[in-house]
């Protein structure tokens, strides 16, 4: 059983230049966290020296240590094991990237979010910078992996290993990039020392440009390519062409002056969409989505096994595409069964209509349905956790236009639901019903539960 300090390690969570960051357990209460190690890259170690990285190390958990806020992640712990230091923060199995579908080749297109999903998490986003340069702090490295999403759907701005104080020299090499490409301002990519909190806004309109049409504004070093918007997205209108060229100027003078600024504009572009969205559903007829039962299909095979899938096999063995969401989807017809089921009359499977009223780990959610059967929950005794092939029939493309007004037929506080199918001995699929996409986390990460059993 491997230690650093007294945590036990459960797993890697990522690695960087300056260190590895680990999920961790703390004995005996078995509470999990993150825990960042200093374990530098030896060219970058060789290029700036273990004593500039190790003050640069300490220098980061100190600035998230000395901030208080809701959208920053907080620190717990810091210490040294074997002569390498490390902090303790919360942990968060999600994060911003990990939605949008983002992948190392960034230039590829990402998932579609949600018009009101994209505003509250970049109004969030641009609270927390908010708090940081009120502090006098420049984050320098905001980008959508860099924003941790809570259960609750809360971000958390975390990685402050770029991150300095405002006229705080920059002590690394004239050659070392500060940022990430894409994201990072044209000014801090030019010169990082000289930068101001423009920088930190520049990526954030790059992020919500990105979330609201599947792609970056710029692939080039120029504008050559740009796109308004609302070209690509056709709920959006010019009062978002317009906020856009400010909140992604290659100028920094021509952006919003502070973060303060840039979500009073924000939030005003907000009320205009609510507003339009209003106005859409009241002329329309909304559509019901639903099909004659005569005319649907029974694809879905009851499946009492869960399966053991490898990632790299996931897509083809539960038809989905490139961002593990369906290349079909499924018709559904419900119909309420009492007052808590639904059922589908495309596959035969009745839904509770609300599953658990919290977040639970994938075996908690096992215990779950233990108590509903128990409890004769609905009157039958047969609820089971539901595989990914019957998760994947509940799932939707991204709603747009008219699609928007329809009425959720289940409990939308249930977002991220898991299967009972396994991606290895130590982590489950889940799908994200908002979103519309398959996903893999480990045992350990809060998602909800909604049961399922079959007709005859």
């Amino acid at each position: 059983m491997k230690q650093i300090g007294r945590y036990i390690i459960r797993g890697l969570l990522g690695r960087g230049g300056m260190g590895k960051v680990f999920k961790v357990e703390l004995p005996p209460l078995g509470r999990i966290a993150a825990l960042k190690i200093l374990d530098p890259d030896p060219l970058l170690a060789k290029l700036m020296g273990i004593e500039v990285l190790r003050k640069l190390f300490t220098h980061e958990a100190v600035t998230m240590a000395g901030l208080n806020h809701p959208n920053i992640v907080s620190v717990h712990d810091f210490d040294a094991h074997e002569g390498k230091p490390f902090f303790v923060m919360d942990y968060y199995a999600n994060n911003l990237g990990t939605l949008m579908g983002e992948s190392y080749i960034i230039e590829q297109s990402s998932r579609l979010i949600l018009i009101d999903k994209a505003l509250d998490y970049t109004i969030q986003t641009l609270s927390g910078l908010d708090c940081l340069h009120d502090s006098g702090i420049l984050h320098r490295d905001i980008k959508p992996f860099n924003l941790l999403i809570t259960s609750r759907d809360t971000i958390k701005i975390c990685d402050f290993g770029l991150s300095k104080l405002r006229h705080e020299a920059f002590k690394g090499p004239a050659n070392l990039n500060v940022g990430s490409p894409y994201y990072a301002a044209p000014e801090q990519e030019a010169d990082p020392d000289g930068i101001d909190a423009r920088a930190d806004l520049y990526p954030v309109g790059i992020m919500l440009y990105r979330m609201l049409t599947r792609r970056l504004p710029y692939i080039n070093d120029g504008d050559e390519g740009y796109r308004p918007p609302s070209h690509l997205n056709p709920d959006l209108d010019r009062r978002w062409d317009t906020f856009m060229a400010k909140a992604i100027a290659r100028h920094p003078g021509k952006r919003f002056a502070n973060a303060g600024k840039m979500k009073q504009a924000l939030a005003e572009l907000q009320g205009h969409w609510h507003q339009q969205k209003e106005k859409t559903c009241a002329l329309s007829a909304v559509p019901t989505g639903a099909a004659s039962p005569e005319s649907l299909a029974f694809k879905v095979e009851p499946r009492n096994k869960p399966l053991k899938i490898n990632p790299r096999d996931a897509s083809d063995r539960f038809n989905l595409d490139a961002l593990w969401q369906p290349i079909d989807y499924t018709i559904n017809h419900f119909e309420r069964q009492g007052t808590e089921a639904m059922k589908d009359l495309a596959t035969g499977l009745i839904w509770q209509q609300s599953g658990s009223k919290h977040p639970r780990s994938w075996r908690s959610a096992h215990q779950y349905i233990r108590q509903l059967n128990e409890q004769k929950y609905g009157g039958v005794q047969d609820w089971r956790l539901p595989t990914v092939d019957e998760l994947v029939t509940l799932l939707k493309p991204s709603p747009q236009g008219e699609a928007l007004c329809i009425a959720p037929v289940f409990d939308d506080t249930q977002r991220w639901l898991w299967s009972i199918d396994r991606r290895s001995y130590a982590a489950a699929f889940y799908v994200d019903i908002e979103l519309g996409f398959v996903g893999w986390q480990d045992f350990s990460a809060p998602y909800y539960v909604r049961a399922v059993h079959s007709t005859g």
